[in-house]
């Protein structure tokens, strides 16, 4: 029997060493030749009289074991269509119970198994640490240990919701499996997940030590009689009980109700908490088939890691270009932006020169990342303060090789900024602007060389944010797109690349999420419906929330600008005629202290009392419903990201879904609006849109390609499949 993934040692005293590593991949992750060699161990060390006792390991520098391929995992996520009837779900949980079925094979082998993890084990990794009998951990702080499936829509399916609920408690487990949080080392040893704590370079020899010295320990406490979970268990028990309607309080908080994989994992530990092992892994198993049965899984995974893993290993650079890492970077504003891009740049290792008007302006933008860094031994944060240099002098620009420009958004303040640039760098240095709605196109034309000029537009706050759209203009070249990216890798954000338009790609589809919600209170909607609804579809807040987050007075400044630019093109909406009354009223959003909402003294915003009053409420039985509310705010967004692919402002799907779920907070468990249309069925899409258009204005209109996609039975992600092939 030879194995593909796994090292095999047997020692004189008949412990087998199992060393998994996997070929090709950087860290193991669970292939299907890894399960197939899982098998294959197991047998052996079931059926292998020399074998006395078995320590299983990882040959992988990088960690123990990052859990599922999920690159790999669609085609078992798609072969569960829940349309597909009984004989298909069965199918489908027989795929899923693979693990779970050989992870229990393991653990009632008879001989005792010890897992020496020397690295990360997250997700199938820890999984299979916690079916062996004991874990000795390398005591590394930063080291983790975790169940993070929640965060990409699935839940633990290898035994992670039964195994560590009896480890550790259910209240204390759920905490970690609904939120897909990691545990320290030292965290795993109170809870019990970890055994033992060695030196890295000692794990496998501790293991080996127990599993020598304890030769009938080859059983799992809850297979012993008298098991008894941490904290009790059972129907009668009023923990037990209070941890679940608490849980279940918190689940819906958390998701509003809109995703599947919580509800799953509650109603795993419940039920499987209360039957033995065998017929809870099976319980297990039959919450995962139906989780991963649902889009939503494969939307998410898709979205949420593969290609967000895809777009920060390149997958959009150009081809043929030699990698430019950025030595020296030249910040010109110091404002909260420059600030925070400065912050995560000198983070990184990059020299920063941070160039403003004044020096007490450049001074503050660097003291920005000495607050919020503050938490960092000394040493290190007098390291990278050591890299920000404040300065007016444009002269100091000198010797750097990217320039990023984030000063005020006017083009005439923003040309006269990068034409004092060149002068000083010259015309072949990569150049950025962090504009957020002006074209790349029109801004370049202060750049005596457009090709080297790009858009980096960064989101606020950017040390939290982890977007970073890059907007190719009309002549910008590869080899500032090349630059750009490299940039965001070394910072370690996750980029998008989209064609130039009026507010690019992210603004201008955010920007219909916040106008939509002003339109319908123009129209006498009670704005609590608004503001309630775009909260419970999914969306990080309502849409009144947030403009007054970014600034009605900026969404004012952006229109008139707009007005300017496009003259007799503009198209005023009804969510203008909202704007310059709130503009005229003085109510310019949080940082004035009074917007869509009052902020008093004592932080506890809430919606001003006369917003209704001032755009002449309607009554309560001539307001919409919930749902239409919902159905506005949604598609509202969807037409425009629609529009943008039409026009070739975006060119793949994954780039769409990517900017929106990271750009502007897009409802995640949809995987974002491409995904969400081809779940639906563009032909609905397009139905919809129509009624929504006749009922309220050419805003909602679909792109005659969208109408052409649905007529053909099309979808974007199956296009951009066809596309690439091609």
């Amino acid at each position: 029997m030879t194995m593909e993934t796994i090292k095999y040692d047997l020692d004189a005293d008949g412990i087998a060493l199992f060393t998994i590593d996997v070929p090709g991949q950087s860290m193991n992750v669970i292939t299907a030749e890894l399960t197939r060699d899982f098998d294959t161990m197991i047998s052996k060390i079931e059926k292998d009289e020399a074998i006395k006792g078995a320590v299983i390991t990882s040959g992988k520098a990088s960690g123990f074991m990052a859990g599922a391929d999920l690159k790999g995992i669609g085609g078992t996520i798609s072969s569960g269509d829940g349309a597909g009837g009984a004989s298909k779900m069965a199918k489908l949980f027989d795929g899923v119970f693979t693990l779970n079925r050989l992870f229990r094979r393991l653990e009632t082998s008879g001989k005792p198994v010890a897992a020496a993890i020397n690295g990360i084990a997250l997700g199938g990794g820890l999984e299979l640490c916690l079916a062996c009998h004991y874990r000795v951990v390398a005591d590394n702080p930063k080291l983790q240990l975790g169940l993070p499936e929640v965060m990409v829509g699935l839940f633990p399916g290898a035994g992670g919701t039964q195994r560590l609920p009896r480890l550790m408690g259910i209240q204390a487990a759920s905490m970690y499996l609904l939120q897909g949080k990691s545990m320290s080392p030292q965290e795993a040893l109170g809870f019990g997940v970890a055994n033992e704590l060695a030196p890295a370079d000692e794990v496998v020899a501790k293991a080996k030590a127990w599993v020598k010295a304890n030769p009938t320990k080859g059983v799992q406490p809850w297979d012993q009689k008298g098991f008894k979970f941490p904290g009790g268990v059972g129907q009668f028990n009023p923990g037990f009980i209070q941890t679940f309607v608490g849980g279940n309080a918190m689940v819906l908080k958390m998701t509003n109700g809109n995703m599947n994989a919580p509800r799953a994992i509650m109603s795993a530990v419940y039920e499987g908490s209360q039957v033995p092992m065998d017929l809870a892994i099976r319980i297990e198993s039959k919450y995962f088939a139906k989780v991963v049965a649902d889009p939503q899984a494969m939307n998410m995974v898709r979205s949420l890691f593969v290609n967000k893993q895809a777009a920060e290993k390149g997958a959009r650079r150009p081809k043929g270009v030699a990698k430019m890492p950025t030595k020296k970077l030249g910040m010109l504003g110091a404002g909260m932006m420059g600030a925070g891009i400065a912050l995560v740049s000198a983070r990184a290792g990059i020299e920063v020169v941070l160039l403003d008007r004044t020096i007490e302006a450049a001074e503050k933008g660097k003291a920005y990342t000495a607050d919020k860094l503050k938490r960092l031994p000394k040493e290190k944060l007098d390291e990278i303060l050591a890299r920000i240099h404040p300065t007016t002098d444009f002269a100091d620009l000198k010797g750097c090789d990217f320039i990023i420009e984030a000063v005020f958004e006017d083009r005439a303040i923003k040309a006269e900024t990068t034409e004092k640039t060149e002068a000083v760098v010259g015309a072949d240095t990569i150049f950025g602007s962090n504009t957020s709605t002006l074209p790349i196109t029109s801004l370049a034309k202060a750049w005596t060389k457009p090709e080297n000029f790009i858009g980096v537009h960064f989101f606020s706050p950017v040390e939290k944010m982890p977007l970073v759209e890059i907007i190719v203009g009309e002549k910008t070249g590869p080899e500032a797109i090349a630059k750009a990216l490299d940039y965001v890798a070394q910072i370690k954000k996750t980029p998008i690349v989209v064609n130039d338009s009026r507010g690019f790609y992210t603004s201008r589809c955010f920007g219909t999420y916040t106008a939509e919600g002003s339109v319908m209170v123009g129209e006498g909607v009670n704005p609590a419906l608004v503001e309630n609804i775009g909260k419970q579809m999914g969306m990080p807040v309502g849409p009144l929330a947030v403009f007054d987050e970014v600034s009605i007075e900026l969404g004012h400044k952006v229109m008139l600008q707009t007005k300017k630019d496009l003259g007799d093109a503009y198209k005023a909406t009804a969510a203008d005629d909202v704007i310059e009354k709130m503009v005229a009223l003085g109510r310019l959003g949080r940082k004035a202290g009074k917007g869509y909402y009052d902020y008093p003294e004592d932080g506890k915003k809430a919606l001003w009392a006369d917003l209704g009053k001032t755009f002449g409420q309607k009554a309560d039985a001539d307001q919409p419903s919930a749902n239409e509310v919902k159905t506005r705010l949604i598609y509202r967004q969807l037409v425009e990201c629609a529009r943008c692919f039409a026009e070739g402002v975006l060119e793949t799907p994954e780039d769409g879904d990517l900017g929106a779920i990271f750009g502007w907070g897009f409802m995640p468990h949809t995987g974002g609006p491409f995904s969400m249309m081809d779940t639906i069925g563009l032909d609905e899409v397009v139905r919809t849109l129509d009624r929504l258009a006749q009922q309220h204005g050419e805003r909602f209109a679909p792109p005659q390609l969208l109408r052409d996609m649905a007529a053909k039975g099309e979808t974007f992600y199956g296009n951009a499949k066809l596309k690439q092939a091609a």
